[in-house]
């Protein structure tokens, strides 16, 4: 099963990363192959944050697929996760972590998937393992788009 991991160090803050990264209506706009994001649902979550139901497109030239996910987002903890639902996955998690360090914030990445075709599998395979080496990059040129060049308020 295809899975990538990446931590990389960034000049925000946790809070600010996490805000970023849960702003998932934004992707279309920045995020590598993905082509379109609508949330069908938000639901409170037990213990602060909330679970979020969500539609993605992601698309490589003539190819577009639409997948379901369950995010749930846990600003206490710093913490994302994103659990496949529906779509043309047989699994799919991602994980979001954001731990404080002196000049700001470390994003730890983790994601783990599987196509249910394996024609598809070979066909968008290459493509996503491009696009999530990229993924990092995005949401920093993102943060830097969002939060300006300044230093981050740490802690805040």
């Amino acid at each position: 099963m295809p899975m990538f991991k990446s931590a990389r160090r960034v000049k925000y803050s946790p809070e600010q990363m996490f805000a970023l990264v849960a702003d998932v209506e934004k992707y279309p706009q920045f995020l590598p192959l993905c082509e379109g994001l609508a949330v069908r649902k938000r639901l409170p979550r037990e213990g602060g944050g909330e679970v979020l139901l969500a539609d993605m497109t992601v698309g490589y030239k003539a190819i577009r697929e639409t997948f379901t996910s369950r995010v749930t987002l846990d600003p206490e903890n710093l913490k994302i996760l994103v659990e496949y639902v529906d779509g043309p996955f047989r699994h799919l998690e991602n994980r979001w972590t954001f731990k404080p360090h002196e000049n700001g914030c470390e994003i730890g990445f983790f994601i783990s998937y599987e196509f249910a075709s394996r024609m598809l599998g070979l066909l968008m395979g290459t493509m996503f393992d491009r696009a999530f080496r990229k993924f990092a990059e995005a949401f920093e040129k993102r943060a830097d788009l969002v939060y300006g060049k300044q230093a981050p308020a740490i802690g805040s």
